[in-house]
């Protein structure tokens, strides 16, 4: 963390001793929440929620991100590693079916130490909830620690990557993260009660304007896996409400559209994934968690 290489950005900034990465935040555990969530997939909220746990700050940072304040802004508070073993306990003790650790990547490090020391305290699966841009070391480390993945995959043009998330990589890199993602947990592995307890579930947003690289999108894991590979959830869910008002892509100002959305749809049911599509009635800030 001195010079920090924790995630595909590398910045190199001194966290350790209280510097800034491009993250948003230092070496220091920061969380915005730590609660049960029953707004997930039905394979990971099941009837008692997701024990979820919100970290603060973000590698990617996009322009449009709906919990704006927690990853640009890094509200939250900071706790100790000890503090964090005890959130995820304490999530347990209240009936999570699984401790859903949101936006980890740069504190990647620190909740590996975490749990190394509880992980055998558990009997609930363990998720890492990410934007998808990861470093190959980071998923090796996790090896035994995470039993589910759940990536975003955002985007697949540069250009949109770029513009978006500052991340012109990101296709490259997020695609070769999910690939040792799978290579690690294996393909899905679902209770009689319809929980996931192993494998990928691969959450993609779809973006006003951006049908076309949503296709492409399905386009490529059509190539990389097996329809029961992976599980896949699409989602309608983007709103305009969090886009700051200096930002300048206006189609990022409105909601998707039917003909949009339902064109992405019936590409999707091509390729025979086994998953989520999201109705679009999801497309109101009212999804969003309060923080």
């Amino acid at each position: 963390m001195s010079n920090c290489q924790n995630c595909p950005r590398k910045c190199g900034a001194d966290r350790e001793s209280g510097g800034i990465g491009y993250c948003g935040v230092n070496a220091t555990v920061r969380i915005a929440r730590a609660a049960l969530h029953l707004w997930e997939e039905p394979v990971i909220s099941g009837t008692r929620g997701s024990g979820t746990i919100f970290f603060s700050g973000c590698n990617l940072r996009c322009v449009y991100c709906q919990n704006y304040d927690v990853s640009h802004k890094a509200k939250g508070r900071e706790i100790t590693l000890h503090e964090l073993e005890d959130k995820m306990l304490s999530l347990q003790q209240q009936g999570a079916h699984n401790i859903n650790l949101v936006t980890p990547s740069h504190y990647a490090a620190q909740i590996i130490q975490a749990l190394r020391r509880i992980k055998s305290k558990l009997y609930i699966p363990v998720i890492y909830n990410c934007g998808g841009y990861e470093s190959l070391e980071t998923i090796d480390a996790l090896k035994g620690l995470v039993d589910i993945y759940m990536p975003d995959i955002k985007y697949f043009s540069p250009a949109l990557s770029r513009d978006y998330s500052g991340a012109e990589d990101y296709f490259a890199v997020a695609s070769a993260a999910l690939k040792r993602m799978h290579e690690q947990v294996g393909r899905p592995v679902v209770t009689s009660k319809g929980l996931l307890t192993r494998g990928v579930l691969v959450r993609h947003l779809v973006l006003p304007g951006c049908r076309k690289d949503s296709i492409a999108i399905l386009g490529e894991l059509a190539k990389m896996f097996a329809p029961d590979d992976i599980i896949l959830s699409l989602m309608s869910q983007y709103v305009p409400d969090f886009v700051p008002e200096d930002c300048p892509y206006d189609n990022l100002r409105r909601r998707i559209t039917s003909l949009e959305y339902e064109s992405v749809v019936n590409e999707l049911q091509k390729y025979g994934f086994q998953g989520y599509v999201q109705n679009r009635l999801s497309a109101t800030a009212s999804y969003t968690p309060q923080f």
